[in-house]
């Protein structure tokens, strides 16, 4: 299988770039919190001892909520950040819709290429990036002396561990834990759906305009599927995405196609749909025959790991289970 599928690494840039877009990689950073003076008041010792600690927890406790000043690169990032209730002094320049809260935010420049004078100007405590930009960025805000943090929402499991350091770190651990329980309680209700269903075979292809990749079962719409109680025919890789070979997946047989369109989804699906036209070897898979062919909507199924991860796993699950589509 590894003759058949190579990793594309600078396919799978051209992708993040076109896509605009847990264990977060986050540095200890120290939140100084400022001490409340107090003057000293002839008689009151023991009542001034006690004013004094009770302003001191205050203020130590202002301090970590509010003496921060973060910058968000992502779309995926900065929708996490509003569900946990974090204001911000800088968001990516997207076309796609932020959340109300960051509506006079600063625009610092698209995921891949901040616009680093911008972001320098803020002068920001923290500026949080996608652990799939690491290997790009990290040279770059080092050499700025900018403090840089990268998340890992390659799945869900490491979005629920991202969102809960973020938690811990910026003391929104209620907030934190209210979204980690519903994403892990949807995939104990999907296990429970699921566990007299045969588990079925899927093949994910990931199109930008002009091409496609085959999905492994580690990028995070691939995680996504296994959540789902899906098995993609490609095992034993470690890289994300894989070029394509149609003999192979042919052979894989896969009972459910999954058609992922990125970068401009329009063009992408009418990619997809010539070569699924043209090629003929398309029309012997059994998920074609079977029409099990869907395509998978851009907002819903992203690159990386996003609050709509339930919406995703619902939307997936008739699309994996005919039984399901019938009820």
């Amino acid at each position: 299988m590894k003759k058949m599928l190579t990793s594309f690494a600078g396919f799978l840039l051209l992708f993040i770039l076109l896509a605009g877009c847990a264990h977060p990689t986050i540095d200890d950073q120290t939140v100084k919190a400022q001490q409340a003076s107090t003057e000293d008041v002839s008689g009151q010792a023991d009542a001034q001892t006690l004013s004094t600690e009770q302003s001191e927890s205050d203020q130590a406790t202002s301090s970590q909520t509010n003496d921060y000043r973060i910058i968000s690169t992502t779309v995926a990032i900065t929708q996490i950040l509003d569900m946990l209730e974090l204001d911000l002094i800088g968001v990516p320049t997207s076309s796609k819709v932020l959340p109300e809260r960051y509506d006079n935010v600063t625009r610092v420049g698209n995921p891949m290429s901040p616009d680093m004078e911008l972001v320098m100007s803020l002068k920001p405590t923290e500026v949080l990036s996608v652990t799939t930009l690491q290997y790009d960025l990290q040279p770059v805000f080092e050499d700025m002396g900018i403090s840089a943090n990268f998340l890992n929402l390659t799945s869900v499991e490491a979005m629920n561990q991202s969102i809960t350091d973020l938690g811990v770190r910026y003391d929104r651990n209620k907030q934190a834990s209210e979204i980690v329980n519903k994403f892990e309680q949807k995939v104990s209700e999907i296990e429970q759906l699921t566990a007299d269903y045969d588990k079925p075979k899927v093949l994910i292809l990931m199109g930008i305009p002009g091409s496609y990749l085959v999905a492994s079962e580690h990028s995070y719409i691939g995680d996504l599927v296994r959540l789902a109680g899906g098995v993609n025919i490609v095992q034993g890789e470690s890289a994300e995405y894989l070029a394509s070979n149609t003999e192979y997946l042919f052979q894989s047989n896969p009972d459910v196609i999954l058609r992922a369109a990125h970068g401009m989804p329009e063009e992408v699906i009418k990619m997809f749909d010539k070569e699924f036209q043209k090629n003929d070897i398309w029309k012997h898979f059994d998920a074609v025959k079977n029409d099990r062919v869907f395509d998978l909507e851009e907002v819903l199924f992203g690159t990386t790991g996003n609050y709509l991860a339930i919406e995703a796993l619902d939307e997936l699950m008739p699309m994996l289970y005919s039984e399901l589509t019938k009820k």
